[in-house]
C-alpha cells in the first residue's frame, strides 16, 4: 500500500518591530549582618521588659506583702441543749435564716412542769410558817410572844428589886423574878433562831423553785444571734443529752479573714494597714479591709502535735504567722463572704 507525504510548509514571520523577551533580575541577598541587629533587637526588648517587670514587682514588694494562704473566717456557734429529753419539735430547716431569739428545738417538758408544781407546793408550806407580806406566820409570831414575856419579865424585875432593898418582898421572890426574866430571855433567842432557820428553809425552797423554773425553760432551744442554720443533725422523737451538738448558727454579718503570712513577711506588718483582697468566689471582685492583730504565736504552735526540735531531727521550715484582717465593709447580701472561702490578701505596709 503506497503512503503519500505531503510537503511542510513555512509561513513567513509578520512583519513589525521585535520585542525583546524580559528577564528575571537577581536581587541581592541580604547581608547577615541584618538579621543579627534584628534579632538582637527582639531580645534586647524583650530583656527591657523582663528587667521592667522585675523592678514593678521589687518596687511592689518593698511596700506590699501578698498571699494565697488565706480564708474567710467567722463565728460558728453550736446549738447544745442543758437538759436531757425527747425531742417534741424542730422549727427550723437546713440552712435557713433565723433571728436572735426563734425558736430553734422544743423538748418534752411535762417532767419539768410536774417538777416545777412540786417545788411551788414546797415552797407555799414553808411560806406558812414564817412573815409574808398578807400574814404573819408562826415563826414570827413565836418571836413576838417570846420578846413580850421577855419585856414583862425585866418589868417585874425592875420593879421588885427596889422593894427587896427595903425588905418589902422577899429575896426568893426577887429570884424567881430574875429566873423568869433569864428564861424569858432564852425563850426569845430560841424564837429569834427558830426565826432564822425558817427564813432558810424558804430561801432554800425559793431557789428550789427558781432551779425548776430554769429547767423547764431549758426545755426551748433558742437561737443566740442572728444568722443561718448549719449542719441540723436534730430530729422529732429523738433522745437528747446535755451538751449534744444539735446544730450550728453561723452569724454572715460577723466574718473576718485570717492571712497566713510567713514569717520573713511580718517585719512591717502593723495593725490598721490597709488591705486589698480577693476571693476565689467572686472572681475580679476587690474587697477592702485593715489589718486588725497578728497572731502572738505561730499557727505549729497551736497544732495538735507541736513540732519539737530538740529531738535532733531539725529542718528549718518558714512558719506561718495568722494576721486577722477586718472588713472595711458590712457583709454584702450580693456577695457574701462565707467562712472558709479561700481569699489572695494584698497588705500594704508602707
Amino acid at each position: 500500500m503506497a503512503t503519500i507525504v505531503e510537503p511542510e510548509t513555512t509561513k513567513p514571520a509578520a512583519a513589525g518591530p521585535r520585542h525583546s523577551v524580559p528577564q528575571a533580575v537577581e536581587r541581592p541577598a541580604a547581608a547577615p549582618g541584618g538579621r543579627r541587629r534584628i534579632v538582637f533587637a527582639v531580645l534586647g526588648l524583650a530583656l527591657l521588659g523582663l528587667i521592667g517587670l522585675g523592678a514593678k514587682k521589687w518596687w511592689f514588694a518593698r511596700s506590699h506583702v501578698s498571699t494565697d494562704n488565706a480564708q474567710v473566717d467567722g463565728h460558728i456557734i453550736p446549738i447544745l441543749p442543758k437538759v436531757g429529753g425527747f425531742v417534741a419539735e424542730v422549727r427550723v430547716q437546713e440552712n435557713q435564716n433565723v433571728k436572735a431569739g426563734d425558736t430553734l428545738v422544743v423538748l418534752d417538758d411535762r417532767d419539768f412542769r410536774a417538777r416545777l408544781a412540786q417545788t411551788e407546793a414546797d415552797l407555799a408550806a414553808l411560806l406558812a410558817t414564817v412573815s409574808s407580806r398578807t400574814r404573819v406566820g408562826q415563826a414570827e409570831a413565836a418571836v413576838a410572844q417570846a420578846q413580850a414575856n421577855a419585856i414583862k419579865a425585866h418589868a417585874d424585875l425592875e420593879r421588885l428589886e427596889p422593894l427587896a432593898q427595903q425588905d418589902i418582898v422577899s429575896k426568893q421572890q426577887l429570884d424567881a423574878v430574875r429566873a423568869a426574866a433569864v428564861a424569858a430571855d432564852a425563850q426569845l433567842a430560841s424564837a429569834q433562831a427558830a426565826l432564822v432557820g425558817a427564813d432558810a428553809r424558804v430561801a432554800a425552797a425559793r431557789a428550789a423553785r427558781d432551779q425548776a423554773a430554769l429547767q423547764l425553760s431549758y426545755t426551748r432551744l433558742l437561737a443566740p444571734t442572728s444568722g443561718v442554720v448549719s449542719k441540723k443533725t436534730v430530729e422529732v422523737g429523738q433522745l437528747v443529752q446535755p451538751g449534744q451538738p444539735l446544730m450550728s448558727v453561723v452569724p454572715l454579718d460577723d466574718v473576718w479573714v485570717v492571712a497566713n503570712l510567713k514569717e520573713t513577711q511580718t517585719a512591717d506588718v502593723t495593725s490598721g494597714d490597709p488591705v486589698d483582697f480577693t476571693v476565689d468566689a467572686y472572681p475580679g471582685r476587690h474587697f477592702a479591709g485593715r489589718v486588725e492583730s497578728l497572731s502572738p504565736a505561730t499557727g505549729a504552735k497551736f497544732s495538735l502535735l507541736p513540732p519539737d526540735n530538740a529531738t535532733g531531727n531539725f529542718t528549718k521550715v518558714v512558719q506561718r504567722v495568722p494576721v486577722r484582717i477586718r472588713l472595711d465593709r458590712p457583709n454584702e447580701a450580693a456577695h457574701p463572704l462565707r467562712p472558709g472561702m479561700s481569699v489572695n490578701v494584698t497588705i500594704t505596709t508602707k
